[in-house]
């Protein structure tokens, strides 16, 4: 995600302080991974430089002055065409588990075994994003829906390497 271009979109609706943009981002994008106060001071500078953001006003405080920024003209045609361009998909071409499997084929390790491990692992993360999405409000459950949906498509890959384990055994130690 662009950290960036979420702020912009944030400031869109109104000036804020960094760590309202902090506390803004945590709650809706970043409950799992919330940003640390170096990330946003950075972003909101590079955003500045970029003509993107403005210092829209200072405030002193009980340590350094408190800078409200807002978005620019640049910055909300910069959110826009953000928004307009869809993301790529991604294939997963290189994936780190097929390797393991690959490799632990060639070099005569269970490979069995290693799906199934990885299995107990998506399992285990889809349980616990299921009580996340209980306990969550309509956000946390269509960002855990997201999560869900992709794990289970692992599974599927899972399960179909699993029943072709014997014929890609043959064919990378031919």
């Amino acid at each position: 995600m662009s950290i960036g271009q979420t702020f912009l979109g944030l400031l869109e609706s109104s000036p804020r302080h960094g760590y309202d943009l902090k506390r803004a981002y945590d709650e809706r994008f970043g409950r799992s991974r919330p940003l640390h106060f170096g990330q946003v001071y950075a972003t909101l500078s590079r955003l500045l430089k970029n003509g993107l953001v403005e210092v829209d006003g200072v405030e002193p405080g009980g340590g350094p002055e408190r800078k409200r920024y807002a978005i620019t003209d640049a910055g909300v045609t910069d959110v826009s065409r953000w928004l307009a361009q869809p993301e790529k998909p991604e294939p997963y071409l290189q994936s780190t588990l097929y390797a393991k499997v690959v490799l632990a084929l060639m070099t005569g390790r269970p490979a069995a075994d290693l799906l199934d491990s990885q299995r107990a692992e998506h399992l285990r993360l889809m349980r616990e994003l299921t009580r996340r999405k209980v306990d969550g409000d309509l956000a946390e459950q269509l960002i855990c829906d997201h999560a869900l949906f992709h794990l289970e498509a692992d599974l599927r890959w899972l399960e179909l390497t699993a029943a072709r384990l014997d014929d890609l055994a043959k064919e990378v130690t031919a």
